[in-house]
């Protein structure tokens, strides 16, 4: 007898080593329960929903710049960030247009002319935040997602999004490689076709395009989605952080660029990850809870344990406590040590 789909996703994701890898399990694993022809999973930065690395079939791969932007840019049934404010976990693009695509531009633009029929998507949620997409099409003229299907898919989210979570938060690694590659310099097109970059930019593209397994002319999914982003021109933040095995964490903002040059051109940059950016990264990595967190930050900050417990309204016996568990998550012996952990990657 088969196992249930949640223990070998359960399995996989403790066998797995980096996102990429457990998504590809994931997807290879889907197909003994639900009928697909192609399919993208991605993982997402939980705070701006951008993505930060993406397994696509090749069908998908040939239109997702299309589909970034409008998904990004533009209006449509059953959005991502849609999924995710309505508490929606999956849902079907037949079921909720009553059957009718062709009221989705979706359908209309890009699904239908490259021969797709039918799309089941899934918010992967994990303790209220999302950390990746993963999304499924039919064929034209195959028959449409069924509402069972779309209940297991829904019943499987979580899994999928508990193990991406934890997946991105490990450890990183100390590399000086991080200061050798720093100050990387993007410059596309409106429409994200590389214009002009430095060695640091093409260093960084070489870096992404071997984690998400695509070939030497495609532009990486961190970087389709903060450029989508600086496009709309929204109050949203063109950025995101990026955790890989083996490397330092990144940053990469986008910009559009409206002045000397051609208007609507967008220049990306790469840099270490600030102390902001990667400081709650780093907690996370070690399985600090928001308490812990709240704690270790003023911690860092210099307060003693009189100011922390007044700060929190709660007593010091309660903050010694928490520095206990701290302590031991992080394996440090004192507030100099916990320093040290939490800083030393990012000052170094």
């Amino acid at each position: 007898m088969d196992r249930p789909l949640k223990d070998q996703f359960n399995e996989l994701g403790q066998t797995s080593q980096t996102s990429p890898q457990y998504m590809e399990a994931v997807i290879s694993a889907l197909r003994s329960a639900i009928s697909f022809d192609a399919s993208c999973c991605t993982a997402v930065d939980p705070k701006t929903l951008l993505s930060i690395g993406a397994i696509t079939d090749e069908p998908i791969e040939r239109m997702h710049a299309r589909l970034f932007e409008l998904e990004y840019m533009d209006d449509d049934v059953n959005q991502y960030e849609t999924l995710i404010k309505t508490k929606q976990t999956a849902a079907i693009l037949s079921g909720a247009l009553n059957g009718n695509l062709h009221k989705s531009k979706r359908y209309r633009m890009i699904l239908e002319p490259a021969g797709f029929g039918d799309e089941m998507r899934a918010v992967l949620l994990s303790k209220g935040e999302c950390w990746g997409y993963l999304t499924l099409w039919r064929k034209s003229g195959r028959p449409p997602f069924h509402k069972k299907e779309r209940s297991l898919l829904a019943s499987l989210a979580p899994v999928i999004g508990r193990h991406l979570q934890r997946l991105r938060h490990q450890a990183p690694k100390k590399d000086l490689f991080h200061m050798k590659h720093a100050g990387g310099i993007l410059i596309l097109s409106e429409n994200v076709r590389p214009i002009s970059c430095n060695e640091a930019a093409l260093h960084w593209l070489s870096v992404f395009r071997g984690w998400e397994k695509i070939g030497g002319a495609s532009i990486p999914r961190p970087i389709r989605a903060v450029c989508s982003r600086a496009a709309a021109e929204t109050d949203d933040p063109a950025k995101t952080v990026i955790s890989i095995p083996g490397q330092p964490l990144l940053s990469i903002k986008a910009s559009r660029l409206d002045g000397f040059g051609p208007s609507g051109q967008i220049a990306v940059s790469f840099e270490p990850a600030s102390p902001a950016e990667a400081i709650p990264l780093i907690a996370d990595a070690y399985g600090l809870s928001e308490r812990e967190k709240d704690i270790a930050y003023r911690i860092i900050r210099g307060l003693s344990t009189k100011d922390i417990a007044e700060a929190l309204h709660i007593s010091a016996y309660t903050i010694q406590d928490h520095l206990k568990s701290i302590f031991l998550k992080t394996g440090s012996e004192n507030r100099r040590e916990l320093m040290w952990k939490l800083l030393d990657d990012v000052l170094k």
